[in-house]
């Protein structure tokens, strides 16, 4: 007796493929958890060593900078220049080492639109530059007096610029194709547009023409807003920062979509 047998049918995902973005967003997060002496531990040691550093070169001279001791002014550059450096760091890293190891393949063939891939991959970046971002303020607690003045813009500031440094590294990870060039966007465009973001000074300190490249630097927006919500100042209108972080995260993200959606680089 045969049994007659029948070939099936496709599954046809209507929408957003809400299991298949939701497993990819798990595994950025749980790639980056595994190693988390290095992706989290790290970044909090090299904030803690910044601030102890300074801290006794400048701490007891009794500094300050918009009415607030100079430590209570750096301690919240220092911990978004963490937070903006590792949700570059986790999308860049993720996308160049698939390339190189060939697993790019492992993203490709599963029923994700490339709006759900690149949503899986920021959202990855943002929850790795936040969680740097908590754990350097909770150990930073004990050793330095960092009030909260407005949680809005903490929350808000924190977000977008970890939104848009997640999307910058989705598209330098796709347009790299070894770790060098990798390592070139790191040390020459994203390590010095945060050293120089005004983590470490107020920008209306500066002489006017470094002022205005200060101001230039959509790095300083983000490092501006967050320490707003600490300590109650700020260089430049929020409005100005907020506008400038969204308008550049839609550039980007449109800019990654398009890339995706071509296979630019990631497809033979």
């Amino acid at each position: 007796m045969s049994a007659s047998l029948s070939t099936p049918e496709p599954r046809i995902i209507k929408g957003i493929n809400w299991i298949g973005l939701y497993t990819m967003t798990k595994k950025e997060v749980r790639r980056y958890m595994k190693v988390y002496f290095q992706t989290i531990v790290a970044p909090i040691v090299t904030t803690v060593l910044f601030y102890f550093v300074f801290s006794m070169a400048l701490g007891g001279q009794g500094r300050g900078i918009e009415g607030v001791p100079y430590m209570t002014f750096l301690l919240p550059g220092l911990v978004m220049m963490g937070m903006a450096q590792n949700a570059f760091a986790n999308t860049s890293s993720s996308l160049i080492i698939a390339k190189v190891q060939g697993s790019i393949v492992d993203v490709l063939m599963p029923p994700l639109s490339s709006g759900e891939i690149l949503t899986a991959y920021t959202i990855g970046g943002v929850l790795r530059g936040l969680s740097v971002g908590f754990f350097n303020v909770l150990v930073m607690v004990p050793f330095a007096h960092l009030p909260v003045t407005h949680l809005w813009a903490i929350v808000l500031f924190s977000v977008l610029g970890c939104t848009m440094l997640s999307l910058l590294g989705v598209v330098v990870g796709i347009w790299a194709e070894k770790f060098d060039h990798l390592a070139g966007v790191t040390n020459f465009v994203v390590m010095p547009l945060t050293m120089l973001s005004g983590t470490f000074y107020a920008a209306d300190h500066l002489p006017p023409m470094f002022e205005a490249l200060a101001h230039a630097n959509p790095f300083f927006y983000m490092i501006d807003g967050f320490r707003y919500g600490f300590i109650g100042t700020a260089d430049m209108p929020l409005g100005t920062g907020i506008v400038m972080l969204i308008a550049l995260s839609i550039a980007l993200w449109m800019l990654a979509l398009a890339m995706l959606n071509r296979g630019y680089k990631i497809r033979s």
